[in-house]
Parts: structure tokens; sequence; C-alpha cells
């Protein structure tokens, strides 16, 4: 008689809790907005995953600038698509001063957890929002916050260093 393979395997669903599952098979604010007011595009090149957030913006009564409307496109993993779209649930209707102060560790907890071989992912999210705000900021010709602007100049480093070591692995 053959014995039985009581193996377990990790499977999709093992790794990730059933918040991410369940963001990943319906996500939320999946698509594309025309006319954005900011796009923010991100990816790790040695991962694979590439993430573009679109913004609307208005104004509130308070003459604050809000995000009236958020959508993502993005290829990638499991973990990617759902801190995408997490994120959009975490900043819509929120003014961009309150959507700068989400932080991975917030787009962590909303899916209740993370692999930590995945946490990049949460990473991403976040930087593509401030892509987004930055673009936002570039376009609408208003003065950029400082923290915005470190902020920008952060990703923009880590982007170079990234491709950097990307090219020196490839020869």
């Amino acid at each position: 008689m053959a014995k039985k393979n009581t193996k377990k395997i990790n499977t999709c669903a093992g790794l990730y809790t059933p918040k991410v599952m369940e963001t990943f098979k319906n996500p939320h604010n999946y698509g594309k907005i025309k006319n954005a007011d900011g796009i923010g595009k991100v990816g790790n090149i040695v991962c694979g995953d590439v993430m573009w957030l679109y913004i609307k913006v208005v104004q509130n009564k308070k003459k604050e600038d809000f995000i009236k409307d958020i959508k993502f496109e993005t290829f990638g993993c499991v973990a990617a698509i759902s801190t995408s779209s997490i994120i959009t649930d975490l900043v819509k209707g929120k003014t961009i001063k309150e959507a700068l102060k989400i932080t991975k560790d917030n787009v962590i907890e909303s899916l209740g957890g993370l692999p930590k071989i995945k946490y990049h992912c949460s990473v991403l999210a976040v930087d593509a929002l401030v892509e987004a705000v930055y673009d936002y900021f570039l376009k609408s010709k208003k003065e950029i916050p400082a923290g915005l602007e470190k902020k920008h100049e952060i990703i923009k480093k880590s982007k170079d260093i990234i491709e950097k070591r990307y090219e020196k692995w490839e020869k």
C-alpha cells in the first residue's frame, strides 16, 4: 500500500490572510481615471511588480484638496494587487494631507498582515500614492510641500539604486 502524502503544501491561501485573498479576488477601485489629476507609477524590476495609481482631486468646503476618486492598475503578485486595492480604500475621500500620512504599516494592518517577504508591496502602494500626489502638485503648478518633495526624492533615489544593481546583475 502506498504511503499517503501528508506534507503540507504552501498555497496562496496558506500564505495570505483571508482579507488579502478577498481583496485580491475582488479588488476595489480597479481601473484607470481618464484625465487624472495625478498619476503615480512605481515598480520594482527585481520582483516585477508595477503599479499605477490615478487620483482625481477636488476642493472641499474648507478649500482643502481631497481625493474624490482613486483607481489603480497593477501588474504583479497577490500582495501587489491587494496592497494597491487597499490603499485606494484607505485614502479615498481623505484630504491630501491625511492621505500622505498613510504608511506601509497602515496598509499591512488593513490587510490583516502580509508575509514579511511581501512587505515591499505595501511600500510600493504607498510610494505610488506619493508619486500620484507629487504629480498632482506638478500639474496644478502648486507649491510642493517639503515633506512631499523629500519622499519623492527618496523614491527616485531608491529606484535608481535598484536599477543600477540590476544592470550589474545582468552583466
